[in-house]
């Protein structure tokens, strides 16, 4: 049995083109908000990760 996969294509199409329609474009305040939570986040995790990593190399 063979599946046609132009039914499929056209889904995706439809559904991607339904995403689209309902996202939006955030405006400054938002993205600001998203970027320092993002840098935040990743200054933590770089900092736990050289604690970490002075933590081996003093135990080894």
């Amino acid at each position: 049995m063979r599946l046609n996969p132009i039914p499929m294509v056209r889904q995706f199409f439809a559904d991607s083109q339904r995403m689209l329609n309902i996202s939006y474009k955030p405006g400054m305040n938002e993205f600001k908000r998203t970027l320092k939570i993002v840098l935040l986040g990743t200054i933590v995790l770089g900092i736990m990760g050289y604690i970490i990593s002075i933590i081996v190399g003093v135990a080894v």
